[in-house]
């Protein structure tokens, strides 16, 4: 049997679908890419650009236009009841040079992404979502929502927490979600430092800050209301944007089956503690296209290499928000006075911070599959 002209298509238009269709169109590999919105996101969502991804996409020149229009991080600060416990100043040089934490919002890398992938000859096809999935030993067939049957050799479920494509494999979503809302807010502020992230404990619950460029922030937290919660000398302006979501911590119990894989938030699932998600996504991305190069060449357990490592980085990941998202928003006495002493610790231990970054930064792991 012939093999489909198709070889790779993927689910999801978001920045790992996005991405995926990159790697892989950068490897010559004839791909597709459908998403079931009318159209790309327009709103901020997630954020930080890690010098992983950095890293992953500087072949492709999306790097660069990410550095020269994002806001960098050069100091994070931490502080407790207005007062600040530490400032820490990562040296981005020695952890990762030339790549810095930088903040964009998420839909200007996607945008960022496409144009790249438009270079390409491939464009998102929006409208189109998974409505049905079989496969065979040779080929993946899938009905679409506008009523197009497509087969593939692969296919990529990058579609989302409630990933139509998980659903078809079958695969639980096993983890667990918190019942408090924690609260999103993009707002214009005077007085606040632009390249400093700011993480403060307060009675009424964690208050985190990310700057823009331009002079806009990202608040996030829950608890009382947000806005008036402001450090002191901090001036918000008009609300850009906000929403509301209840952290869950989830992870398929495996990434692939025969022909499918899943990435990015179709598989794992956390809280924006640490603001790996998307960059998780990506990561996820690059190492599904070596492996589907391999796989298209005749290799086709390469598929099962991908869902091994990747399983492994990402649940681990899981595992550490969890435990993170636990600590930042603990209200019992221990760990309220940990919060107090822990900045002050980390910062008093040499290269402790270096590690912290790196793990956090996804710079504790290869990206190769072997």
């Amino acid at each position: 049997m012939s093999a489909p002209s198709l070889q790779v298509l993927i689910v999801g238009a978001g920045p790992t679908g996005l991405a995926a269709a990159l790697f892989l169109a950068r490897r010559g590999v004839a791909v597709r890419i459908v998403d079931e919105a009318a159209g790309p996101t327009t709103t901020s969502k997630a954020l930080a650009v890690n010098p992983r991804t950095l890293e992953l996409l500087a072949d492709t020149g999306v790097a660069d236009r990410v550095l020269g229009e994002g806001q960098r991080i050069d100091t994070i600060r931490v502080a407790h009841q207005g007062r600040t416990t530490a400032t820490l100043r990562p040296c981005w040089d020695r952890i990762a040079p030339g790549r810095p934490m930088t903040i964009l919002p998420q839909a200007r890398t996607e945008t960022l992404l496409a144009e790249a992938l438009a270079d390409l000859g491939v464009r998102p096809e929006y409208g189109a979502g998974l409505t049905g999935l079989t496969q065979t030993a040779d080929s993946i067939t899938v009905t679409l929502s506008r009523g197009e049957t497509v087969t593939a050799s692969l296919l990529l479920g990058a579609d989302g927490a409630h990933s139509e494509t998980r659903h078809a494999l079958g695969l639980d979503f096993p983890g667990d979600a918190s019942d408090e809302p924690w609260h999103l807010i993009d707002v214009a502020i005077e007085g606040a430092p632009q390249d400093e992230a700011r993480i403060e404990f307060q009675r009424a619950g964690p208050l985190i800050t990310l700057p823009f460029s331009g002079g806009v922030f990202r608040i996030i937290g829950f608890g009382a209301d947000l806005l008036p919660r402001l450090p002191a000398g901090w001036k918000a302006g008009p609300v850009l944007w906000q929403s509301d979501f209840k952290v869950s911590h989830r992870m398929v119990p495996t990434m692939a089956v025969g022909r499918v894989a899943l990435a990015g938030d179709a598989a794992h699932i956390h809280s924006p503690i640490g603001g790996r998600g998307m960059n998780l996504g990506i990561e996820d991305a690059f190492v599904f296209a070596a492996c589907a190069a391999d796989a298209l060449n005749g290799d086709l357990s390469r598929i099962a290499d991908y869902a091994r490592v990747r399983h492994a980085v990402d649940a681990a990941w899981v595992k550490t928000s969890r435990g993170l998202t636990g600590f930042v928003a603990g209200q019992s006495l221990p760990v309220r006075a940990l919060k107090r002493i822990a900045p002050l610790i980390a910062a008093s231990v040499p290269g402790l911070i270096d590690q912290a970054l790196k793990r956090g930064m996804g710079l504790d792991h290869p990206t190769a599959v072997r």
